[in-house]
C-alpha cells in the first residue's frame, strides 16, 4: 500500500486535500472545536472506564463483556482515526492534509468501521446464543471462540478496507482537492478522481453487502429469535434481565447502523452532500461517544460493577 501512495504523489497533479469541513464560519467553528473535543474526550474516558472496570471485575468475565471491551478499544482507535484531524484543522484554521496522510487515514477509519460492523454482529450472535441456547452456551462460546471470532472481525475488515484504499488509490486525482467532508472517507474521495468510478462504486457496493449488510441480517434474525424466546418465558423478572443485556446493544446497533447503511449502502454515484457530513457525524462520533454511556446506564450488570469500582477505586489500578 506504502508503494501504491508513493507513486500517485508522483503521478497525480493533487498533492494534498483542502477538508470544507462542517462549517466555514470562525464563531461556529470554534464551538465545534469545543463540542467535537468535549465527545473525543469523553469517548476516550468513557471506554478506558468500560475496559478498565472489566478487566477488574470477576463477576464480568462473560464472553458478552468480553466482547463489550473489545467494541470499546475499538471506538477508541475509530475516534482517533478522524477526530483528532478534525480538531487541528478546527483549532489552526489549516484545513489541508497531504494525499498520504488522507490515504492513511480513509485505510484506518473505513477498517475500523467495518470491524464495528462484524463485532456488533458478532455481539448479537452471543446473546442469541445465550437466551435461546442456555444449556449449549458455555459450550459453544468458550474463550477460544470469542477470541476467534474478534480475531476475524479485525482481519476480515483490515483485508477489506486494504482492497478498497488500494483500488481507490489507484484512481487519477487531478483536481479539484476541496473534499466536502471533516475527514478523509471513501465516497467522498472516489468524488474527486478524474476517471470513472463505476467499478469502483460496485466494489464498494459488493464489499458493504459483506461487512455490512449480512452481519445486519444476522443482527436482525439473532432478536427475532431472541424476542420470540423471550416472550416465551414465564418469569417478568427473567425477561426483564433479558430485555435489559439486550436493550443496550440494540440502542448501540440502531444509531451506528442506522446511519452507516445511508452511507455505504448506496451505489449510485453523487456529490457528497451536507447531509452526508451530519450523517458520518453519528457513526463516527456520536455513536462511539454514545457506547460507554448506553452500557453503563442500560446495563444491570455494569451499572454495579461500577458502584463496586468507585467503592475500591485502587483495585482498577
Amino acid at each position: 500500500t506504502t508503494g501504491i501512495i508513493m507513486a500517485r504523489e508522483n503521478q497525480s497533479v493533487v498533492t494534498e486535500f483542502i477538508f470544507q469541513g462542517l462549517s466555514s464560519q470562525p464563531r461556529t467553528q470554534t464551538v465545534l472545536f469545543t463540542v467535537f473535543l468535549v465527545f473525543y474526550l469523553f469517548t476516550i474516558f468513557g471506554n478506558i472506564m468500560i475496559i478498565t472496570v472489566i478487566r477488574a471485575d470477576s463477576q464480568l468475565q462473560a464472553p458478552m463483556y468480553f466482547f463489550l471491551a473489545n467494541l470499546s478499544f475499538l471506538d477508541i482507535c475509530y475516534v482517533s482515526s478522524n477526530i483528532p484531524q478534525m480538531l487541528v484543522n478546527l483549532f489552526t484554521k489549516k484545513r489541508t492534509i497531504s494525499f498520504s496522510g488522507c490515504a492513511a487515514q480513509m485505510y484506518f477509519s473505513l477498517a475500523f468501521g467495518m470491524t464495528e460492523c462484524v463485532l456488533l454482529g458478532v455481539m448479537a450472535y452471543d446473546r442469541y446464543m445465550a437466551i435461546c441456547h442456555p444449556l449449549l452456551y458455555t459450550t459453544v462460546m468458550n474463550r477460544k471462540v470469542c477470541i476467534h471470532m474478534v480475531m476475524a472481525s479485525w482481519t476480515s475488515s483490515l483485508l477489506s478496507s486494504m482492497v478498497i484504499n488500494s483500488l481507490t488509490l489507484q484512481l487519477p486525482f487531478c483536481g479539484p482537492d476541496i473534499l466536502n467532508h471533516y475527514f478523509c472517507e471513501v465516497p467522498a474521495v472516489l468524488a474527486l478522481a478524474c476517471a470513472d468510478t463505476a467499478l469502483m462504486e460496485l466494489v464498494i457496493f459488493i464489499f458493504s453487502i459483506l461487512i455490512v449488510f449480512i452481519p445486519f441480517l444476522l443482527i436482525i434474525t439473532s432478536y427475532a429469535h431472541i424476542l420470540f424466546a423471550i416472550l416465551k418465558i414465564q418469569s417478568a423478572h427473567v425477561q426483564s434481565k433479558a430485555f435489559s443485556t439486550c436493550g443496550s446493544h440494540l440502542t448501540v446497533v440502531t444509531i451506528f447502523y442506522g446511519t452507516a447503511i445511508c452511507m455505504y449502502m448506496n451505489p449510485k454515484s453523487k456529490p457528497p452532500q451536507d447531509r452526508d457530513k451530519v450523517v458520518a457525524v453519528f457513526y463516527t462520533i456520536v455513536a462511539p461517544m454514545l457506547n460507554p454511556l448506553i452500557y453503563s446506564l442500560r446495563n444491570k450488570d455494569m451499572k454495579r460493577a461500577l458502584r463496586r469500582a468507585m467503592n475500591r477505586p485502587k483495585s482498577l489500578f
